[in-house]
């Protein structure tokens, strides 16, 4: 009798565990309703970013549908009358700019008027307002994506969590045989082991300088690890990221994506 009471309890378990399942599949569905958050629809025009538009929306400056609007969390479709300082806002085709960033060059988005902000650089590819997918700080090199597409921006500037991004490094120091080994082998930190997809020297080069491909969290992880076993690095090139490269494309200069780069990145 005593087998059969929990074998009871563990069934009633699983039927409380498919059921809230089921909840919050539903609670997904029912937000998929073809609207979205008006911060979001005002940055998608590419006049200003997300954190922007929350602004303007608090300052009484929008309007949906002839009726000014301060909350920030509404919820609007595409069909919506949306006005900006009384100007109709219209969307902007989606904008891909990858740019091979030079040393010396600020990453950051607020300091666009600075003469040597990685903005600078762009301005020239489109009439659009584009921003950076994520960060290279001002020492750091490589390959930097642009786009006014917010949800392609978000999916390579999260936590870049199976994105393959592949590094030059220059370190403080060279890198121990022993060290490299362990890498290979994996860090723990964290709480937790991290592993590197692939590490190895760059062959005719010094012992300081490495190749490194990672798909496990992006730059911030990988400084971390070599910080955590006593290395600093002092350069990083980016030269590729979730299947674009740097070829025929020169330091300082940019390109527009290509279609099948475009379908490559949706992908990932």
């Amino acid at each position: 009798m005593k087998r059969e009471g929990k074998s009871k309890k563990k069934f009633s378990n699983k039927l409380q565990v498919k059921s809230s399942f089921r909840t919050r599949q539903n609670e997904k569905k029912a937000v998929d309703d073809g609207k979205m958050r008006l911060n979001k629809l005002i940055a998608n025009t590419g006049i200003c970013s997300r954190r922007e538009a929350d602004k303007f929306i608090e300052a009484g400056v929008v309007t949906v549908n002839g009726v000014g609007v301060t909350e920030m969390g509404l919820r609007v479709t595409k069909t919506d009358e949306i006005k900006f300082n009384g100007q109709r806002l219209k969307s902007n085709p989606p904008r891909y700019v990858l740019l091979n960033k030079p040393k010396n060059y600020s990453g950051r988005v607020d300091s666009a008027s600075s003469t040597t902000s990685v903005m600078k650089l762009i301005k020239p590819a489109c009439k659009e307002r584009i921003f950076p997918v994520d960060k290279l700080n001002k020492t750091e090199t490589g390959l930097l994506l642009f786009t006014n597409d917010t949800d392609l921006a978000k999916k390579l500037g999260a936590s870049k969590k199976n994105i393959k991004e592949i590094y030059q490094i220059t370190l403080d120091k060279n890198l121990s045989q022993v060290h490299l080994e362990n890498i290979r082998e994996g860090i723990f930190m964290n709480g937790r082991t991290i592993n590197l997809d692939s590490i190895s020297y760059i062959n005719g080069k010094d012992k300081n300088e490495i190749g490194i491909e990672n798909s496990n969290g992006g730059i911030k992880l990988v400084k971390q690890l070599f910080e955590k076993i006593k290395y600093k690095i002092i350069k990083l090139d980016r030269v590729f990221l979730g299947g674009l490269t740097k070829k025929d494309l020169p330091r300082k200069h940019y390109r527009h994506l290509t279609q099948d780069e475009l379908n490559i990145l949706r992908r990932l």
